[in-house]
């Protein structure tokens, strides 16, 4: 009998034992199919959306991370109302910054790698060990980055074993650092950190990252042009995502509305304050 598509059986590389990890599974299945695979031909310069601005702050049993809707290419706003914060399991968040098209596709095959883990092993990997695989898949993307489409991301997440918020920032070889308190990525990300930099304070609740990381993203704008703050015409607010020991989830957009009416009613009652 032959393994086929017709034959209602899957091929044997699927039944065969071996490594946990997707992706590295995919690197002898279907490589191609990897962003990294992807080349651009010899003196060829590729104009493609860009991500931005990425914030990220922890509180008191968690963290914090939210980002603009912005992308940008070249000089034009390529898009108003783009996702750049993920949750990627039930622990965790990724939020990108950088060539668009490469990092969505990274993030959903970062996604997939989680859950294809956890499905081998019956158990949740450890938060470092998410953000080292994080780590390689970024590493083996530096060819493209070398043609100019990197991809920075931040991740952060719960940790299960210390019962703290963490964050991860890398650079476009794949290197991870921890970051502690705060942190930003993208092209707002030193006008972000100033304002994270004033803001935070250690102990301090939930509703008070989200808004310290608001009115970061808010600032970023103020200097930035590829970073889209609140656009309170078009109603498109920042996407913000929480983790900690209940898990990942999203803060309602009816929610961040108020946290940016509030910022920008204290801007006006503020006569030294940026509006």
């Amino acid at each position: 009998m032959t393994v086929g598509a017709g034959s209602g059986r899957l091929p044997d590389a699927f039944l065969a034992p071996g490594s946990s990890s997707f992706a590295e599974f995919l690197s002898v299945q279907a490589p191609s199919l990897l962003p990294a695979r992807r080349t651009l031909p010899p003196g060829v310069t590729a104009e493609a959306p860009h991500g931005t601005t990425i914030v990220t702050v922890t509180f008191e049993g968690g963290v914090v991370m939210a980002g603009d809707r912005r992308a940008t290419m070249g000089n034009i706003i390529a898009n108003r109302d783009m996702e750049k914060v993920f949750a990627t399991d039930e622990y965790s968040l990724v939020g990108i910054a950088g060539t668009a098209g490469l990092a969505i596709e990274l993030v959903r095959l970062f996604q997939v790698e989680l859950e294809h883990y956890e499905k081998i092993e019956g158990a949740l990997m450890s938060l470092e060990g998410k953000a080292n695989r994080l780590a390689s898949m970024i590493r083996g993307n530096l060819g493209m980055a070398m043609q100019g489409l990197s991809v920075v991301p931040v991740f952060a997440g719960y940790d299960l074993e210390q019962s703290r918020g963490r964050i991860f920032s890398y650079d476009v070889t794949g290197g991870c650092y921890e970051e502690h308190d705060h942190h930003s990525v993208g092209s707002g990300s030193l006008f972000a950190r100033g304002s994270l930099k004033k803001r935070f304070r250690r102990g301090q609740s939930r509703d008070e990252a989200v808004a310290i990381a608001v009115e970061a993203l808010y600032d970023a704008a103020d200097d930035d042009s590829a970073t889209g703050g609140p656009d309170v015409g078009r109603r498109i607010w920042p996407t913000v995502g929480v983790v900690d020991v209940e898990g990942t989830r999203f803060v309602a957009e009816d929610d961040v509305a108020v946290v940016v009416q509030d910022l920008l009613a204290s801007r006006v009652d503020d006569p030294g304050g940026a509006r």
